[in-house]
């Protein structure tokens, strides 16, 4: 298009003419001004002056504590990869630095105002929108062909590292429950939660460790993925039934778990084959992550509304696109930043507002930390350790096996806030938990370092795999 040839304002005309709009601009608002004076107000009292000035300052205040968070947040993931440690959770560690922990500990006067209530709410909305989104992506990641094609023994070494950590959860609970439970907690529901608490595996941190350590195109990296992701499918499944079970009557419950399935299979029959044309047929157009998008947040309003969580079905839907196809890759590189750098970090805060380490006093209660994280490590790495010989892999790959599926990290985190949530868990209770979490994780790189840098020994094929 061609600019009209016309000569150019000099910069002092030009300066007269934009000050002559602002003046004549205020002439007319000061006439109208004048004008209006003498007219009376018809309407319905509306409050002026009674309305939303604290609102804003919420809001200002809201924004600083976010971007506190993720300064702390990428400073300290930029720290744990220094020392191989994967950088969420320098993400993790300094949600809780920012809680009681230590800000609220050495400082309470800022952190008080930092993560007043108001702004420990409104990012309590943002850390559920954001595990919501982190789940979907959780269900992105899953290859079900590499599932499919390792074979019955995955599935074997995958359940013993569910089970054998489950029933030391459950059996802790015995010493647990007199001491921690609150009075109206059914045992069986206290129970179940915490077998189920100890029986996650992370599998995205996990990827990632394998991802530093090289190994993620290795017999060992691949075994460790697909017995991660059928560990998570079958513990997310069982925490369904937890949950059912924790908010209903055994009748109620029962009905939860039906209409549960009854919506699993709506997803697998009629959403997943419209999910896989629009794969088939997607070209790279916005509108059709937006159609995604609103589809996986129907489905865990959906899975809300039965009666379990809004994670699982924020999962499923994830889980039913093509893991590998152009959708999903756009998907993850069109929001994975939005829910990486700033939801994610905010439920960390989140979960840091709610630990607090100084709630762990006296000898009994580090006892009960030590009892915790001794029986996760005996429940996952035994578990794993025994199934895998069983089906033929030598012992230092079997080793390492066990100290991959004992990465918990940020899985276990959303389960436990579950808990809470649900007053299952005492907040003394959630934060040993917390602990537990933090030193089974933080421990999984330098164990299978140590491991690795022992002479290995000579591979061995795994027999049963292949069946």
């Amino acid at each position: 298009m061609q600019v009209l040839d016309r000569p150019r304002l000099s910069g002092a005309r030009l300066a007269t003419y934009y000050l002559a709009l602002l003046a004549g601009g205020a002439l007319i608002f000061w006439l109208v001004n004048q004008a209006g004076q003498s007219l009376a107000a018809g309407g319905p009292s509306l409050g002026f002056g009674q309305g939303t000035h604290h609102d804003n300052g919420m809001i200002a205040r809201l924004l600083l504590a976010l971007a506190v968070i993720m300064a702390t947040s990428q400073s300290l993931g930029k720290v744990m990869a220094r020392v191989q440690q994967p950088p969420v959770m320098g993400e993790v560690l300094g949600g809780i630095l920012l809680g009681p922990s230590l800000l609220g500990w050495i400082w309470p006067t800022a952190a008080a105002t930092l993560f007043a209530p108001d702004v420990t709410a409104a990012l309590g909305v943002l850390a559920r929108i954001g595990v919501i989104l982190y789940m979907f992506f959780v269900g992105l990641e899953l290859d079900w062909a590499l599932l499919r094609h390792q074979g019955k023994s995955t599935l074997l070494i995958s359940h013993a590292s569910i089970v054998v950590p489950f029933s030391l959860g459950a059996l802790l609970s015995l010493w647990l429950f007199p001491t921690y439970a609150g009075p109206d907690v059914p045992f069986h529901v206290f129970a179940l939660f915490l077998g189920v608490s100890m029986s996650v595996t992370a599998f995205p941190v996990l990827a990632r460790i394998l991802t530093d350590q090289n190994l993620q195109r290795t017999r060992l990296g691949a075994l460790a993925l697909t017995c991660a992701a059928v560990d998570d499918v079958t513990a997310w499944c069982l925490l369904a039934c937890v949950l059912a079970v924790a908010t209903s009557s055994p009748w109620l419950a029962a009905q939860t778990l039906l209409l549960s399935a009854v919506f699993v299979m709506a997803v697998l029959l009629v959403v997943r084959p419209l999910l896989q044309k629009l794969t088939s047929q997607w070209q790279d157009r916005r509108q059709d992550l937006g159609l995604v998008l609103i589809f996986s947040i129907l489905s865990a309003a959906a899975t809300e509304a039965v009666g379990i969580h809004a994670l699982f079905g924020a999962f499923l839907l994830g889980a039913v696109i093509p893991h590998n196809s152009p959708l999903a890759r756009s998907l993850m590189q069109n929001l994975n930043t939005l829910v990486s750098v700033l939801l994610l970090p905010a439920f960390f805060a989140f979960t840091g507002l709610r630990t607090s380490i100084g709630l762990v006093q006296g000898s009994q209660a580090w006892l009960t930390v030590a009892a915790v994280v001794a029986a996760a490590c005996l429940g996952k790495f035994g578990g794993t350790w025994v199934a895998a010989r069983i089906c033929g892999l030598k012992n230092r790959e079997a080793a390492s096996l066990g100290v991959l599926m004992n990465t918990r990290g940020l899985m276990e985190l959303i389960v436990l806030n579950l808990g809470l949530e649900l007053k299952i868990l005492s907040p003394t209770l959630f934060t040993i938990y917390v602990l537990m979490a933090l030193v089974t994780t933080f421990s999984t790189t330098p164990v299978l370092a140590r491991l690795r840098r022992e002479v290995p020994e000579a591979p061995t094929p795994l027999r049963l795999l292949s069946r």
